[in-house]
């Protein structure tokens, strides 16, 4: 499907980016480390020591490199990563896997002991990990979590919520987003995973903020194009009416990828918002973008 990524290469990607951000006597060490004679606590002590061996440096990637990782990763991106974070990315998806037990509960445990930068590495890892789908319920524990990095670890960048999660559970993740504050723009599938459900849920928190006088981020619109009804309608209605420049954009957006002829009518009584769209000079990225500096 769609969103998919690839695995095995984004590891073999991640391989030649550690081995050129770290000397030879520190990638020969993390070599070392996922040997399949390597024992359990050996393999803990590495995770956990990997800073002090490889340093927390921000990677060096070649333009080539992060665009052969947003290919692979269906969007990912690694360019801010420490080095640290990296590596230990790296002990994780090459540690030995001939037991699948063995290999889920390593990784597990490392879970339930990890501090917050080794939790940043264990969230990051996800999509690289052998036997994806059973890490599907430490995703889904992720996503409750109240840490802004790790949140930004699962959400951020990183393709494997959206290749493995249910509605339920996305739609957790979606609305989570917004409760903390996090750059929506970059939740990789954030369009392509929209559904009714959440159309609904993101319009219901839109009332209850309105209700409350606060402000509403435009990209809650985003996920609710493609079900506008009769109720979804009064929101763009309002959304256009909007003293704001964004408001009313997203309204464009929103009513512009709608099958519903009335959300359609009201697309073509706003025309430069309907031809700014049409040449590409109005997406959700460019209204992420302009929205940057302004504080809601």
């Amino acid at each position: 499907m769609a969103l998919e990524y690839q695995a095995t290469v984004l590891n073999e990607l991640f391989s030649g980016i550690v081995s050129q951000n770290v000397n030879a006597e520190v990638w020969r060490w993390l070599q070392e480390r996922v040997a399949s004679s390597v024992s359990t606590q050996q393999f803990n002590v590495a995770f956990v020591s990997a800073p002090r061996k490889t340093g927390k440096h921000v990677i060096t990637l070649t333009d080539e490199q992060a665009a052969a990782v947003r290919k692979a990763g269906n969007g990912a991106d690694i360019k801010e990563w420490t080095i640290d974070r990296l590596c230990r990315v790296w002990l994780l998806a090459n540690r030995n896997r001939e037991d699948e037990n063995k290999y889920v509960q390593t990784i597990e445990n490392l879970f339930l002991s990890a501090e917050v930068n080794e939790c940043v590495a264990l969230y990051s890892a996800l999509p690289v990990l052998a036997f994806p789908g059973r890490w599907i319920k430490r995703c889904e524990e992720g996503v409750r979590s109240n840490i802004g990095s790790v949140l930004e670890a699962i959400m951020c960048k990183n393709p494997y919520p959206a290749a493995w999660l249910d509605d339920p559970a996305w739609n957790q993740l979606v609305l989570k987003a917004f409760f903390t504050e996090k750059p929506v723009e970059q939740i990789i599938g954030i369009d392509g995973r929209a559904n009714a459900d959440l159309a609904k849920t993101l319009s219901d928190y839109a009332h209850e903020r309105w209700a409350a006088g606060r402000p509403v981020n435009p990209q809650i619109w985003r996920s609710t194009g493609k079900f506008i009804d009769e109720p979804l309608l009064k929101d763009m209605e309002r959304l256009f009416l909007s003293e704001h420049d964004f408001d009313r954009e997203a309204a464009a957006l929103s009513c512009s990828i709608s099958s519903y002829p009335p959300a359609l009518e009201l697309l073509n009584k706003n025309p430069s918002l309907k031809s700014a769209i049409e040449s590409g000079q109005l997406t959700w990225d460019i209204l992420a973008e302009k929205m940057k500096n302004y504080v809601l």
